[in-house]
């Protein structure tokens, strides 16, 4: 039976808007889907397109009061900050640019945040919404969703707790091959966006799917990254942005890395992993297959771990949905996200810790991290390849 978390004492749902995520939008409704699975949340506002017409439809496709559709973020969180069944946080689904400023607004009013990646476009921004998260004492997440999977979680327990020994090298890739033509300059929406330098930042190809690889390395190893040397590539003639990545990695422990992320590899979809060498054992994941888990001690063969079957960790069974031959994956992933987040909200209130799933709902912090790796990155290569510090 599927295992829905409604009686995880998170009491009445918390109320929740939404900004982006309108009609013909993608993630947005990956974030509403996962939001319901647990039933803890309630969308009842939102500025939900920059198109008025567009907010008003969408909001009405939702079911969302038309008092409560708003024409923009500004007016929702200075509206709803005042109303006694005001929104409890904010989700934020806009393309890269916006996120910093409709974060600040919402902090400002003091709304708990949730926001999609990255976190900003510039360090700086994400600089100043760590600070203003802790001085508001505002929960703030980002969903860097790939940390919600039980068979990464998996990982990580397995990596603190010290099955691999001491980590020597870890390489993460994110490739695929969806702007391997120009769509683009075709006026492909999502493409359109993603390659502009005002929208999306300094880089395309990681603020995108980089952090992601980024991301899972540390949550995965629990690392600090301390520099970086990149080489960046716009293969396809005319595009704004890079499409292509290769950066080398050093950890603060001595380990070595390497990422790669790439938009333009032919045959490759939607193509995730992370591979974990220590010296006593090592692991991969992949996301294309995230049911399961590849650990190898050193001399011995390869085991496979399955999400839901024998050896699998406290939290990673925890975070496990479906009983163990039933696949699950993406909006799960989500899901268990979402939950944590609401956990952490209604823990702050209560003035109690939140529980250990709770804890690894990716923060601002971890957002800010991703910053400082892209910009980074960028950097680095702008210098031809010269190792560049990647630290907050």
């Amino acid at each position: 039976m599927v295992d829905a978390r409604a009686q995880n004492n998170l009491g009445p749902r918390l109320r929740v808007g939404m900004v982006g995520g309108g009609r013909d939008a993608f993630i947005g409704a990956v974030h509403r889907m996962a939001m319901r699975l647990d039933d803890g949340f309630d969308l009842v506002a939102g500025a939900l397109s920059s198109d008025p017409a567009r907010a008003r439809a969408s909001a009405a496709d939702l079911r969302i009061a038309p008092d409560r559709a708003y024409a923009d973020y500004q007016e929702m969180a200075a509206r709803e900050a005042t109303r006694p069944d005001g929104i409890e946080a904010v989700v934020i689904v806009t393309p890269n640019h916006l996120h910093y400023p409709i974060a600040k607004a919402f902090l400002d009013a003091g709304v708990d945040v949730i926001c999609d990646k990255p976190l900003a476009t510039t360090l700086d921004q994400a600089r100043e919404l760590v600070a203003l998260a802790l001085a508001k004492d505002r929960v703030f997440a980002v969903t860097l969703n790939n940390t919600g999977y039980p068979m990464v979680r998996q990982a990580r327990e397995m990596i603190a707790g010290g099955e691999l020994g001491e980590i020597r090298l870890v390489h993460a890739a994110y490739i695929q091959d969806w702007l391997t033509r120009p769509i683009d300059a075709d006026g492909h929406k999502q493409a359109e966006w993603r390659t502009d330098p005002a929208r999306a930042g300094a880089s395309a190809v990681l603020a995108d799917i980089g952090v992601h690889a980024h991301n899972l390395a540390l949550f995965v190893t629990g690392l600090e990254l301390d520099a970086v040397a990149a080489d960046l590539t716009t293969f396809v003639p005319g595009r704004r942005l890079d499409d292509n990545a290769h950066v080398l990695l050093r950890f603060a422990n001595g380990a070595r890395g390497v990422l790669l992320a790439s938009q333009v590899a032919v045959g490759n979809l939607n193509n995730l992993s992370v591979k974990v060498y220590g010296t006593r054992a090592g692991l991969e994941w992949r996301g294309e297959e995230p049911e399961l888990l590849h650990f190898t001690p050193f001399g011995e063969p390869t085991r496979l771990l399955r999400r839901g079957g024998p050896g699998n960790s406290p939290l990673a069974a925890q975070a496990s949905r479906m009983p163990a031959g039933h696949p699950e994956g993406y909006i799960e992933g989500f899901a268990n996200l979402y939950l944590g987040a609401a956990e952490r909200i209604v823990a702050r209130r209560a003035g109690r810790p939140a529980a250990a799933y709770a804890a690894l709902t990716p923060t601002v912090r971890d957002g800010a991290l991703g910053l400082a790796f892209v910009e980074a990155a960028v950097a680095s290569h702008r210098n031809g390849g010269a190792w560049t510090s990647a630290r907050l």
